[in-house]
């Protein structure tokens, strides 16, 4: 019998976009091995030439200047793509789009960026009947995401699913599912085991992620943060930006016992499970895999636009707080070395099953391909669907 085949489209706009169809495809193959999974970032899988160029370009614009794009992302809030630039994306970038999905022949499509979303449903309007699921990575709903041939809409929060249909999207085409998350974020490990594996001292521990492009923080809070270094450890993991790596290993401040300086690390999951807190830029993914974790977060600096939406519903949620004073790291420095028991009591609450279950999205998929997933629990039942309430409730 032929396997079942899922393909993802994604886009390199930020690294959470393709972090989500990679999460999804190995919380697949975990749950079901006879489910043949491929991810491809599709603008630089069709052209890899030009596909670089601009996606340095979109990295320039959100760093340089946020204001203009938080500007775009609200006036464009409401739209859906036009129809004209989904046949430019086509013509210019896209135009083997209809040959890739021809050569895999994939049972389903599932698009976590909206370019290629849309590029997939100009298809589907022409003819092909391969099912389309648009998987939205963030706490909000964009109208770029919207496209009237997609089957079904995968979702982080009932708070996004009620956004779709406020725009005339049918209720039962719309799943809450929750973001998904690599299978290695879906359990905590020993917390001073893994200290002692990654070279680290057992003692109150912050962990600083500047996301995949290693983004980087204001003095002000920077010396705040190691301002206290003789008492809290601190694990800078600054994602791809080798050069400000070096800067800060060259900087004197930072040349403690207590500092660990990374670039890209493919450890965060271990790095969370052996941190007592997150401060970071609330991206989607990011966000998530704090979630998966328990872990407490602050929020620094948000783009304008989703990352403003993300920071708000967490906050908003009582699991994050923003960064937006060297007041707030005092505080929490300071329940770190006081209250730390209680700190690791109410992360361990946040890790109750009914609280969030980050296999829910690959068991979802599982289940619309009319195959079984295989999650051993106790008493080694398999996974069921959730509710929504089950997977995130909106406050």
């Amino acid at each position: 019998m032929r396997k079942k085949r899922v393909l993802l489209f994604s886009e390199g706009f930020g690294t959470g976009h393709t972090g989500a169809a990679y999460a999804l495809a190995e919380g697949i193959k975990r749950l079901n091995p006879a489910v043949q999974c491929r991810v491809i970032e599709l603008g630089k899988f069709l052209n890899p030439t030009v596909a670089p160029w601009i996606l340095s370009a979109y990295r320039k614009t959100v760093s340089s200047q946020p204001k203009l794009f938080g500007m775009l992302y609200k006036t464009q809030y409401h739209r859906s793509l036009n129809r004209f630039t989904k046949l430019a994306l086509h013509r210019v970038f896209y135009a083997h789009a209809r040959q890739v999905i021809e050569q895999l022949k994939p049972d389903l499509i599932i698009c976590t960026h909206p370019l290629p979303a849309a590029v997939v449903s100009r298809l589907k309007h022409l003819g092909l009947k391969v099912p389309l699921y648009t998987l939205i990575t963030d706490y909000d709903a964009h109208g770029s995401w919207v496209n009237a041939e997609v089957n079904r809409y995968l979702v982080s929060t009932s708070r996004v699913k009620a956004i779709l249909t406020g725009r005339g999207i049918p209720s039962d085409q719309v799943k809450v599912t929750g973001i998904p998350v690599h299978p290695k974020f879906w359990e905590r490990s020993s917390r001073e085991a893994l200290r002692q594996e990654l070279g680290l001292a057992d003692k109150p521990t912050v962990l600083i992620m500047g996301g995949g492009w290693g983004l980087m923080f204001g003095e002000e809070i920077m010396n705040a943060l190691t301002a206290k270094i003789d008492h809290i450890q601190l694990i800078f993991c600054m994602g791809s930006n080798d050069k400000l790596v070096d800067k800060m290993r060259s900087d004197s401040r930072f040349r403690h016992p207590n500092i660990t300086i990374l670039g890209y690390s493919s450890d965060v999951n271990k790095l969370m499970d052996a941190a007592d807190l997150l401060i970071t830029k609330p991206g989607g993914m990011t966000c998530t895999e704090a979630l998966a974790k328990g872990i407490p977060m602050l929020f620094y600096q948000a783009i304008p636009g989703q990352e403003e939406k993300n920071s708000q519903y967490f906050v908003e949620l009582g699991l994050a707080e923003v960064l937006d004073s060297e007041t707030v790291i005092d505080k929490w420095f300071r329940l770190l070395q006081r209250e730390y028991a209680e700190l690791e009591k109410q992360r361990r609450l946040r890790l109750t099953p009914d609280h969030y279950q980050p296999h829910h999205c690959a068991v979802t998929v599982l289940e619309m391909l009319g195959k079984q997933a295989k999650l051993a629990g106790e008493n080694g039942s398999t996974a069921q669907t959730l509710s929504d309430k089950a997977v995130y409730s909106t406050p």
